[in-house]
């Protein structure tokens, strides 16, 4: 798989800030169920855009590698999803 093209940064950028996302649920859970969070989120639309937005700012750790690593098709498919994701975090947090 050739690194150095956009699709390889957008699928990345994709997913990852569900892993993100994972690893603030995992340190705000309390007593909470992954279902529970869930739907706590979905009722809290300000605490979702927070959660969101600490999720995608994982981006940047592929993002300066593959700056350092000069791949930059790859960094550029990162910043298209990063600012799709803020779009919606905007989206979320002001007209929602």
């Amino acid at each position: 798989m050739k690194l150095n093209v956009p699709i390889t940064g957008f699928l990345i950028g994709l997913f990852l800030p569900f892993i993100g996302m994972f690893i603030v649920y995992l340190v705000w859970r309390g007593n909470m169920g992954i279902g529970e969070f869930t739907s706590y989120l979905m009722h809290q639309k300000g605490m979702a855009a927070k959660v969101l937005l600490l999720g995608v700012l994982i981006n940047l750790i592929p993002f300066v590698y593959f700056n350092l690593k000069k791949l930059d098709y790859a960094m550029r498919g990162i910043f298209i999803i990063t600012m799709i994701y803020a779009m919606f975090i905007i989206l979320l947090r002001f007209v929602w």
